[in-house]
């Protein structure tokens, strides 16, 4: 049995099914924006990010998403400072028994050492010298990529939109920039060099060659073979239709695989063509190929947002899911090599992830 934990915009859905179909097991915050949700395998709470009208982005802790959430304690910014938190885009599991991170806007890193039950702000970023002149990407200031390094809680990578990529090697107590070979080409040519305005929108790190990292780019896919510290384009003249995109999945067999879904462009949101295609490689962005049976292959113009594509197992029964802001969700069972529906007329998705 599967199940797929699906944020919405109008709340959580839990799918559960077997070899293909699925049906809706619970949902949870009815009408309110979800932006992520996870389960802890090493625990078995799921936690998940929601965005209240009325309260603003908290963190909500369950055992069981058809049952009680609890909301979480310490997900704030310092009281008397002008910065409003508008939203938590990411929640990521740590490198130490209960450590779990989570991300958001603006350009916010905070911790739990306990499961997700209470969270602290870690300060050390929150006091970046040049935050005043952090400039926000079209969504906003978004810390929504968070790579740990299996194994080593001292290391960490973050990705944001849009003030690019930063390091820690000693668990978040000192920063650095890991923007070497990022190319802002929207920004003008004479203003490109030593701008932060790098706008990361997804970044993964593979589990069995934590220094291979792989990114997408506003306008841009990257591989960085050195922990984060500079980047290569691997995104031009390789197969892919376009090199604009948030999607961004790793296979944990294969350090020389990745997988994206590209859109059109930044004013462009949708599949290109009208087809709705994932692309995949298998030689660490020297090439991709085309993974599109069963997906909608007509008139099809979707988006797919930055979390909206997840993965469970690896190699080539790796299962993959993703879902587009027309409330549709698909599924592979044979890591991309054909596709199925696995639900429809669900609110936008905003994040699907197999827990």
């Amino acid at each position: 049995m599967t199940e797929l934990l699906v944020g919405t915009k109008k709340g959580l859905f839990a799918l559960q099914g077997e070899n293909g179909d699925f049906e809706v097991s619970a949902r949870a915050f009815a009408g309110e924006p979800v932006e992520f949700a996870i389960r802890d395998p090493r625990s078995g709470r799921y936690l998940a990010a929601v965005t209240s009208m009325f309260y603003g982005p908290k963190i909500f802790v369950t055992d069981d998403p058809a049952g009680e959430w609890q909301q979480a304690e310490g997900a704030t910014l310092p009281e008397g400072g002008e910065a409003a938190l508008k939203r938590i885009w990411t929640i990521v599991l740590g490198e130490e028994e209960g450590l779990v991170y989570a991300g958001g806007d603006p350009a916010v890193l905070f911790e739990s050492r306990d499961g997700g039950l209470t969270w602290e702000l870690n300060e050390p970023f929150w006091e970046q010298p040049g935050r005043p002149d952090w400039q926000p990407g079209a969504g906003g200031l978004c810390l929504h990529s968070i790579a740990t390094w299996p194994g080593d809680p001292s290391r960490l990578a973050l990705g944001i939109s849009a003030v690019g990529v930063w390091l820690s090697d000693d668990g978040g107590q000192t920063w650095r920039h890991g923007n070497d070979g990022l190319v802002a080409r929207y920004v003008p040519e004479e203003s490109r060099e030593g701008t932060l305005d790098l706008c990361v929108h997804n970044m993964h790190r593979h589990p069995t060659r934590p220094e291979r990292l792989f990114m997408q780019f506003h306008g841009g896919v990257y591989r960085s073979d050195d922990a984060g510290e500079s980047w290569l384009d691997i995104g031009t003249d390789t197969g892919l239709p376009s090199d604009f995109g948030f999607p961004l999945v790793v296979d944990p067999d294969d350090a020389d695989s990745a997988y994206v879904i590209p859109l059109v462009a930044d004013l462009d949101r949708v599949t290109p063509d009208g087809r709705v295609r994932v692309y995949e490689t298998r030689d660490a962005g020297a090439s991709w190929a085309e993974r599109g049976d069963g997906l909608p292959a007509e008139d099809a113009y979707l988006t797919i947002l930055r979390q909206a594509f997840g993965r469970s197992g690896s190699g080539e029964t790796m299962e993959l899911y993703f879902g587009a802001t027309s409330g549709d969700v698909f599924g592979s069972r044979d890591a991309g090599g054909t596709w199925f529906t696995a639900a429809t007329k669900l609110p936008p998705v905003h994040s699907v992830r197999v827990s």
